[in-house]
């Protein structure tokens, strides 16, 4: 090898010795296990191995074959950049882009040919794919969702549901619950040791008495709900759908159970009745833009005083 090496070129020789002494700082570094690469190093490999393919047989810390695919790989990069267009179409306008934005946030429904033949009868002449580009990307699909359907349907849903509360002897009561979706009003809120079918068709009864019915009912998927209830829903016209239970289960714990201990059916009766009261006509909720189920009349003059629901664990702040 060493008299092969006297009739090399200079330049070859050069390039050899460059190559082993960058693989010296290279390994001087304080480096982990496996060998780190930073570009500047795969560059000048690259550039070398261009320089001199014959450097592949001094390389020790590395694969000739990565050095190829470096080289490749910048190949391609260089190309690339050298190929990248210097100009394009005209950009669309703020005003246009705005519009676009504008029309797809109105029209949840409307898809980019929709959008696009409103444009053209505004005498906007853009493309299809700018109008897709430029539109709101919603997180829902384009068909309505449950809470959409839910919303317009409201005024004609009720949910059901049964919770179970400890009492301070360790017996087991079971309350039940019936919320109306149109303003999120508590219709009913029953109590008992042993539920059946029976128990809850006649709570459902006693609920609605002579007022209209809804149209369908939420409820879980309980085994108590037989054929008895079945029958009922069916005689009073109701539709049930069978599906997760009621949120506002969550709210009565937090709001209310979470922080008393229950003596028995009387006073968790009471408790429950008291929390329907405040959850009716004082709690405000989001769902109803801040207001409670039974609206309440805004009050902007005189002093304002406190009313305690539930032992003063929650207030009603009143003008008087």
């Amino acid at each position: 090898m060493a008299l092969i090496g006297l009739f090399r070129s200079r330049a070859s020789l050069q390039a050899e010795i460059l190559t082993l002494r960058h693989q010296l700082n290279v390994l001087r570094r304080k480096s982990p296990q496996r060998l780190t690469f930073t570009s500047i190093d795969r560059l000048v490999f690259a550039g070398l191995y261009r320089l001199a393919p014959g450097v592949l047989d001094a390389l020790k810390i590395v694969r000739p074959e990565t050095v190829i695919r470096w080289h490749r790989a910048g190949f391609r990069a260089y190309w690339r950049w050298k190929s990248k267009p210097r100009s394009g179409r005209p950009k669309t306008p703020l005003e246009i882009r705005q519009l676009i934005r504008e029309i797809s946030l109105a029209n949840p429904l409307w898809g980019a040919p929709r959008i696009h033949g409103e444009l053209l009868k505004l005498g906007i002449d853009v493309g299809q794919t700018t109008v897709a580009k430029y539109m709101a990307r919603g997180r829902r699909p384009p068909s309505q969702g449950w809470k959409t359907f839910l919303h317009n349907h409201a005024d004609g849903i009720a949910s059901m549901d049964l919770f179970v509360v400890p009492t301070i002897s360790f017996r087991l009561l079971y309350g039940l619950l019936l919320l109306h979706h149109d303003r999120r009003q508590i219709l009913w809120l029953g109590v008992t040791a042993h539920p059946t079918a029976e128990w809850i068709s006649h709570q459902l009864t006693e609920a609605y008495g002579w007022k209209v019915a809804p149209r369908y009912i939420i409820r879980d998927r309980d085994a108590v709900y037989g054929d008895v209830f079945i029958r009922r829903l069916r005689a009073m016209s109701i539709r049930d759908r069978p599906t997760a239970g009621e949120r506002a289960i969550g709210s009565i714990r937090r709001e209310c159970l979470d922080h008393v201990v229950v003596f028995g059916e009387r006073h968790l009766r009471h408790l429950l009745r008291s929390y329907a009261t405040y959850y009716n006509e004082a709690r405000t909720h989001l769902s109803v833009n801040k207001d409670a189920p039974s609206p309440r009349t805004v009050h902007a003059i005189g002093r304002i005083l406190p009313t305690a629901f539930l032992g003063g664990l929650h207030h009603l702040y009143v003008r008087v």
